[in-house]
């Protein structure tokens, strides 16, 4: 077993055994920050120019907390982008480019089905055997709830059983990669394998680093890649493939809702109408065509932008609402990040939730958690029922949306209250929801848009926020993109409040744009060159006590030596720029030349200014571990010096590092899910 007490003496603040203070290492009383590496290095740090043509197509999975789905380009034709066979199933009055993200497994915990197969199986059983099937849905957005999520964090089915995420991740990722291993083997006539397939997956960018590890831990699980193959796997942002997507846009791809200029001839209150039955019309002809053609050319709307343009990408989809701006860099049309991610959890569950409030308030909070319990395939269906009439959903409708109830809502209540289900809408105070005698609930126009308010709100509240930020403030266009951009009341809604401060653009097969862009990324993901660091990076050093300076408490004297302990060296600042393949350089030294791992604790904080690792704000948020066995030979040098290099620029963060003394490469893990 390595001894991991023995770490390099700057990183004291555990209180690690006297040995790690022996040796003071060079490095150490340099209070300052080792300066970024020169942006020429750039170029080592491009491996994709070589390893591009290893991948004989990329695959890019959607992987969306409502609906999922993958498309794939061959690397010997980039502009053909192909989306996946049509799905067996689907709903009425929803265009199924995508399936829904839910997953079944059986009474023995093995795989079952996935998407509307697995819907439609679920709701076929028997209520009292469905109880001892798992059936689970829109379970991606826990990823970005859980604070702390580990390998371990478990997911609750329908019916209240628990089961561990990473592995229904696994199986939902294991399920896309047969699909379309299947589809390509079909399309070329011959076995396709994996190994000839480069994937890319979708995550929000606010997603924090242990979803980013856990989506890759399930992909690899899942056997996309390898921990050995890794680069096999890219994450992409979804902001940013919506982004590189929308430079390719032709003027008849995208829907303008501005009050700038009329489109087509069309003036803009037209336009929000006629410009979607249009784009419409548009889609149902090329619904039959699963090829889309992205042309090898900027699209006419970026012909429009001049060097250093800038725009905002609101992705809205089932779960989070992502906000990323980004500035054009020509002649090649390269993108760099302005301002950091923002957004929240206001996708379009949000709506789903304020109906389940909606049905609390009239039918009790009491029996609708027991409905969901005891007729969990029927409650299913009620939210079926729900979504179809929730994107019929329009600002300027006037009559009202009905939704069916399932019968066993209807018998399950009388049990449940000894009094009908009509009884209860008369004797609650919601006057705007109506029982008509077909066994629906008619909601009045109003009552569905109260729905959506709260979520709305909270995006142009969001995005309101972000047109405050100096970096935001000259923005030419907004691209509104995701499933939920599909919604006319958000469309407005957007549209009446920056409609005056800049162009928004709705491409029109919004739903498809990231899953399209994910996969040009794949194609080429050295195309976004300058991202901002969400958080301030660094970890706890020793340096040299100076009095006056530093803080008595933190004076620790050994070998009559003063040293300040718990100092931050910060690797990188929150929202500071970094450039694709830029590194940050640090050294370390092993305690003890014996010493075989080094186990580095890294910190984060949201603030700018760090100085201490116990400053309010600053928590561990992982490990940065260096693997010394193997690397030496018959003589170890006394003082042996690890350079790690650490990459903040890529959608993930990476690290490498050398033992100078020998020129070998260490292996080194960074970590932010286990540690």
């Amino acid at each position: 077993m390595p001894e991991e007490g023995g770490v390099h003496l700057s990183f004291l603040s555990e209180a690690a055994p006297t040995s790690a203070y022996s040796s003071p290492a060079r490095s150490l009383g340099d209070t300052g920050i080792t300066p970024l590496s020169p942006s020429h290095i750039v170029n080592d740090a491009d491996p994709n120019v070589s390893e591009q043509q290893t991948f004989l197509v990329v695959v890019a999975v959607d992987f969306g907390t409502t609906s999922s789905g993958y498309a794939y380009s061959f690397a010997k034709e980039p502009e053909c982008i192909h989306v996946m066979r049509r799905w067996e199933g689907g709903d009425p009055g929803v265009s199924n480019q995508k399936t829904p993200t839910t997953i079944l497994l059986t009474p023995e915990r093995k795989f079952h089905s996935f998407g509307y197969a697995a819907r439609d199986f679920y709701h076929d059983l028997d209520p009292n055997e469905a109880k001892q099937w798992l059936y689970l849905e829109k379970f991606k957005m826990k990823l970005h709830t859980t604070g702390d999520l580990t390998m371990d964090t478990d997911l609750t089915a329908a019916n209240g059983k628990k089961v561990k995420a990473l592995e229904i991740f696994a199986f939902a990722l294991q399920y896309f990669k047969e699909q379309a291993l299947k589809e390509l083997s079909d399309q070329a006539g011959s076995e396709f394998e994996n190994s000839d397939v480069r994937w890319v997956i979708t995550v929000p960018a606010i997603w924090k680093q242990p979803a980013k590890q856990f989506m890759r831990q399930a992909a690899y699980q899942a056997g996309l890649a390898s921990p050995e193959n890794s680069e096999q796997l890219i994450i992409a942002l979804e902001p940013e493939a919506a982004s590189i997507y929308c430079r390719k846009l032709r003027l008849h791809q995208m829907i303008e809702l501005s009050s700038k200029a009329a489109v087509n001839g069309y003036s803009s209150s037209d336009t929000v109408g006629a410009g979607f039955a249009q784009a419409k019309e548009h889609i149902r002809r090329n619904r039959q065509s699963r090829t889309f053609l992205v042309e090898n050319v900027i699209g006419e709307i970026w012909s429009e932008l001049e060097e250093g343009d800038k725009y905002v990408v609101v992705d809205s989809g089932g779960g989070t609402v992502d906000l990323t701006v980004h500035q054009i860099r020509l002649p090649e049309g390269h993108l760099k990040e302005l301002y950091k991610a923002t957004g929240g959890p206001y996708g379009s569950l949000g709506v789903d939730y304020e109906f389940e409030k909606l049905l609390c308030k009239i039918f009790g909070e009491d029996f609708i958690e027991q409905f969901k319990i005891k007729r969990p395939a029927a409650w299913v269906d009620l939210m079926i029922a729900f979504e179809s009439r929730k994107r019929a959903a329009a600002p300027d409708r006037t009559n009202p949306l009905n939704i069916t109830l399932p019968f066993s809502f209807i018998d399950y209540y009388k049990k449940f209250r000894g009094h009908s289900v009509e009884h209860a809408l008369r004797k609650s105070n919601v006057d705007f929801v109506k029982w008509s005698s077909q066994g629906m609930l008619r909601m009045s126009p109003d009552a569905m848009n109260a729905l959506f308010k709260p979520t709305i709100d909270s995006i142009i509240e969001h995005l309101r926020d972000l047109f405050q930020k100096p970096e935001v403030s000259t923005v030419k266009f907004l691209f509104l993109v995701g499933g939920f951009a599909e919604a006319p009341l958000l469309q407005q809604a957007v549209q009446a409040a920056f409609g005056d401060k800049c162009r928004i653009i709705i491409p029109q097969d919004v739903g498809l744009t990231i899953l399209k862009g994910a996969v040009l990324f794949g194609l080429d993901p050295a195309v976004i060159k300058v991202r901002r660091s969400p958080l301030t990076y660094g970890v706890g050093v020793l340096n040299r006590y100076v009095e006056g300076k530093h803080p008595p408490e933190k004076l620790l004297v050994k070998d009559g030596t003063r040293w300040c302990t718990d100092v931050f060296d910060k690797f990188i600042s929150a929202d500071q720029s970094v450039a694709l393949g830029e590194l940050v350089k640090r050294s370390y030294t092993p305690a003890k030349p014996s010493q075989l791992v080094i186990v580095i604790n890294i910190y984060s904080s949201e603030l700018d200014d760090v100085s201490f690792i116990t400053d309010p704000g600053v928590k561990k948020c992982g490990t940065l571990r260096l693997d010394l066995t193997g690397t030496s030979g018959a003589a170890v040098p006394a003082r042996r010096e690890i350079q790690t290099l650490m990459q903040f620029g890529d959608t993930e963060i990476k690290a490498t590092a050398i033992d100078i003394a020998t020129s070998k490469s260490v292996k080194v893990g960074i970590d932010f899910l286990n540690y």
